[in-house]
């Protein structure tokens, strides 16, 4: 992992140590992490404001926490080269924890019941996916199924389309989808803030 840029590396392996712990503790029967540390409905007795940092650490299963580092490894080092690690650090817990606060007005809005929770770091790459799209928009990416290269731009507006579509359908269930959007809302707002003082280029990279 010694091309891997520093945050983007101590995230993957934070994260997979997580997950593995989260495996232990639980067959060893002693303690269920996702009780204390995913995140909770902010009226449920379950919930404390630790849980918008913590949840993101968290993965249902291996599916889940591959795809998840697996974006993180495809798009982190090179972010974080572009944008310094500080401020990618920043960046990733930014859309995060702005991922969770719209999973808790989504829970609001929608009247469930307090006993529902969300974990993953989806909520933070979505983020990562949404600025490699503005800093590189004009990259081209191969996305299956599709044999032919897709600019980064569109692959991105894609990406968006599809969560707004599920979060109103309901058809793809137990998948926060707002949460996605959420961090891809957040991450425009800091790229764009970035954009206009200086500290990252303007029209994108490539």
């Amino acid at each position: 992992m010694s091309s891997i840029m520093p945050v983007t590396k101590h995230l993957l392996v934070i994260n997979f140590l997580v997950w593995l712990a989260t495996i232990v503790f639980v067959q060893a029967g002693i303690i269920d992490l996702n009780q204390w540390l995913a995140l909770h409905f902010w009226q449920s007795p379950d919930f404390n404001l630790v849980q918008l940092v913590t949840y993101m650490f968290l993965h249902a299963n291996f599916m889940h926490i591959f795809f998840n580092m697996f974006s993180l490894w495809m798009f982190g080092s090179l972010l974080e080269r572009v944008m310094g690690s500080k401020r990618f650090l920043t960046y990733y817990l930014v859309c995060g924890i702005g991922a969770g606060l719209i999973q808790e007005l989504t829970w609001h809005l929608s009247g469930l019941n307090f006993y529902g929770i969300t974990l993953g770091a989806s909520g933070a790459v979505f983020g990562i996916l949404l600025a490699f799209g503005m800093l590189f928009p004009n990259m081209k990416m191969f996305i299956i199924p599709f044999p032919f290269p897709i600019k980064a731009k569109w692959v991105v507006l894609g990406y968006g389309l599809l969560e707004l579509y599920f979060g109103i359908t309901g058809e793809v269930a137990d998948v926060a989808h707002y949460a996605h959007l959420g961090g891809m809302v957040f991450g425009i707002i800091l790229i764009l803030y970035w954009k206009k003082t200086g500290k990252l280029p303007r029209n994108g990279i490539y």
